[in-house]
C-alpha cells in the first residue's frame, strides 16, 4: 500500500503558525544591509506551507500572486478557505513536491520560500526541490530556506533517536501520536534519572528535554517524530543548492546581522581574516553553537556600491507598531543582554510616535540635529525590527490595493475567534503580513465593530461569548473563577486595549 505521508507527521495537524521571514518583504532590508540589490517580488512560492497562514496573510496584504502546496489535505483544505474568504491573487494545492513541481501551469518566480521543510523532508525530496528552484526561480529571485543546523544540534540528535524510535516501537499506535510523544518524553526522563555517561559529557540535556516537554505536541510530532530528521552543517546546504546557481546573501535573522550583540572582538577578528563566505559561515556556526538557521539565498544577485545601498536604504519606510511605554531597552543577542542606549533610541521611537510610516532618509534628516550618524540610526533600526518594535512599511499604493483583502480575512478570523483560541494574528496590508493579536484583543475587535465603545461595554461583550463556553481568565497564576472578577480583568484589559492597542491596529490598516 502507497504511504502518502511519506514518513512525514500527517496524523495530527501543524499549528497555527505565522512566520514573518516568508514575508517578502522581509528581504527587503535583510539584502540592502548585507550589500545586496533586493528585487522586485511580483510571483511568489511557499513550499510547505501547513495551515496555510504565512501564505495567506501575504497574499492578502500584497500586490504578489502567490501559489503553494502541502500534501496534507486538511491543511491545504483549511487554507484554500482562508484564501477564497479574502479573495487575494493565491492558487493553493495539496500535492506531493514532486507532483507540484512538475506542474506544467505554474509560472517562474520571484521568491521562494521554505519554513520548517528542508530539515524534515527526504533526500529525494530536497532533490526536487533544488531542481524546482533550479527551473522556477527568475535571474535575481530569492530562495528563502529555514532548517535545523549542526553542530548546534549535536548533541542533542541522540536523544532525538531515542524518542522517535520508543515512539515507533513501543509507542501505541492506536492511542495517536500525542500520546506516543508524551510516552517517548517520559521514558526519556526516567532513562536521565539512570545518571547515563552521555548526560555527564552533555549535562545540558537535561535542561532542554525539560523545556521540550513544556511545549505544543501538535509542534513537537512535527518537530522531532519524523521519519526524515536532517540537521545539516551550512556548507552542506551550500553543496546541496550549487545546482541551482544560488548564492548565499545573509540571515533572514536580523539580530544575527548585528554582530556587536553576537560575537566578541575576538571572534569577528577571527572570522573578518576568512575570506570564503561559505567556511566564514560555517566557523560562526561552530562559534555560536548555531541551531536553526534562516537563510536568504539569490541567482546572481547584484552587489551595490555604498552609494547605491544608502540611497535604497534612505528610501525604505518603517513603522512604529508597538505603544512607547511597551518598549523594554534591553535586547537579546548571543552576548547575552544588551543595554540599548536610550539617548538613541527614545528620539527614533518620538519620531514615530504616530505609527504613521517615515523612511529611514526622513529620519536621518531629523536625527541629524541630535548629532545621530545614519550608521547608528541602521543599527538601532535592525535592533528595534528584532525586538518586534518596528516593522518595514510597504508604499501607499500597495496598502491601499491590498487592504480589501486582508479586510475580508481578518473579518473571518476575528468572527472565529469566538469559538476559537487557535490564531492569534491578523493581516495588516502596512507591514504586508501578519501582526499578533491575543484572542481577548480579537474579542475586544469584534465588540467595537458590534457598536461597543467604552471599557466596560467591551468587557460584558466578550465575557457573554467566554462564559457561554465555559471559558475563564487567568490572572497571575489564578484562574478567576466568579464572574465578577472576570468581568474587571477584561474591562481592566478592555481600557488599555482601547488607549494603546486599538490605535495601532487602526494605524496598521487592520481595523
Amino acid at each position: 500500500m502507497n504511504d502518502w505521508t511519506a514518513g512525514y507527521i500527517a496524523d495530527i495537524n501543524y499549528t497555527f503558525g505565522y512566520y514573518q521571514e516568508l514575508n517578502p518583504l522581509w528581504n527587503k532590508l535583510a539584502f540592502l544591509y548585507g550589500g545586496y540589490m533586493p528585487p522586485e517580488i511580483n510571483t511568489a512560492c511557499e513550499l510547505g506551507f501547513g495551515q496555510g497562514m504565512s501564505i495567506n496573510f501575504h497574499a492578502a496584504a500584497s500586490a504578489c500572486s502567490w501559489y503553494g502546496t502541502d500534501f496534507n489535505p486538511s491543511h491545504a483544505c483549511y487554507a484554500q478557505n482562508l484564501a477564497a474568504v479574502s479573495g487575494a491573487d493565491v492558487k493553493l494545492y495539496d500535492e506531493s513536491f514532486l507532483d507540484f513541481c512538475s506542474r506544467q501551469d505554474l509560472p517562474d518566480f520571484d521568491y521562494i520560500g521554505l519554513h520548517g521543510i528542508w530539515s524534515w523532508v527526504s533526500g529525494e525530496n530536497r532533490a526536487i526541490i533544488v531542481d524546482f528552484i533550479r527551473r522556477k526561480l527568475r535571474v535575481g529571485g530569492v530562495v528563502y530556506i529555514s532548517y535545523n543546523t549542526l553542530p548546534g544540534w549535536s548533541t542533542f540528535a541522540p536523544v532525538r533517536h531515542l524518542m522517535t524510535e520508543h515512539a515507533n516501537t513501543i509507542g501505541v499506535e492506536g492511542h495517536g501520536i500525542v500520546s506516543r510523544v508524551d510516552g517517548a518524553l517520559d521514558f526519556m526522563e526516567k532513562l536521565l534519572l539512570t545518571n547515563p555517561d552521555y548526560t555527564k559529557l552533555n549535562p545540558l540535556i537535561a535542561d532542554r528535554l525539560k523545556s521540550i516537554k513544556q511545549q505544543n505536541r501538535h509542534y513537537l510530532a512535527h518537530e522531532y517524530f519524523n521519519h526524515d530528521w536532517q540537521p545539516m552543517h551550512f556548507a552542506t546546504l551550500a553543496e546541496c543548492l550549487e545546482p541551482a546557481k544560488l548564492t548565499y546573501v545573509c540571515s533572514g535573522n536580523y539580530l544575527e546581522q548585528v554582530n556587536i550583540l553576537n560575537l566578541n572582538p575576538e571572534q569577528l577578528s577571527f572570522l573578518n581574516d576568512i575570506a570564503d563566505p561559505i567556511f566564514r559561515e560555517s566557523v560562526r556556526d561552530f562559534i555560536v553553537n548555531q541551531q536553526f538557521r534562516r537563510d536568504f539565498w539569490v541567482k546572481g544577485g547584484l552587489k551595490l556600491s555604498n552609494l547605491e545601498r544608502t540611497d535604497a536604504l534612505k528610501a525604505l519606510r518603517v513603522v512604529l507598531v508597538t505603544h512607547k511605554k511597551s518598549i523594554r531597552y534591553k535586547i537579546r543577542g548571543r552576548l547575552g543582554d544588551s543595554v540599548m542606549n536610550e539617548a538613541i533610541y527614545d528620539p527614533i521611537i518620538d519620531l514615530l510616535a504616530d505609527h504613521t510610516p517615515k523612511t529611514l532618509g526622513e529620519l536621518e534628516t531629523e536625527l541629524s540635529k541630535a548629532n545621530m550618524s545614519f550608521g547608528q540610526l541602521l543599527e538601532a533600526i535592525m535592533i528595534l525590527i528584532s525586538a518586534g518594535y518596528l516593522a518595514v512599511a510597504q508604499e501607499a499604493s500597495v496598502i491601499n490595493q491590498a487592504k480589501q483583502h486582508t479586510d475580508k480575512l481578518n473579518s473571518h478570523l476575528i468572527n472565529k475567534s469566538r469559538g476559537s483560541n487557535d490564531i492569534t494574528y491578523l493581516a495588516s496590508p502596512v507591514t504586508g503580513g501578519g501582526f499578533s493579536v491575543g484572542l481577548n484583543q480579537q474579542l475586544f475587535l469584534l465588540s467595537t465593530q458590534q457598536g461597543g465603545s467604552s471599557a466596560v461595554e467591551l468587557a460584558q461583550s466578550v465575557w457573554q461569548i467566554l462564559a457561554s463556553q465555559g471559558r475563564r481568565l487567568i490572572h497571575q497564576g489564578n484562574v478567576l473563577e466568579s464572574a465578577e472578577e472576570n468581568i474587571a480583568e477584561l474591562t481592566s484589559q478592555a481600557a488599555e486595549f482601547l488607549e494603546y492597542q486599538l490605535p495601532i491596529l487602526k494605524a496598521l490598516y487592520i481595523v
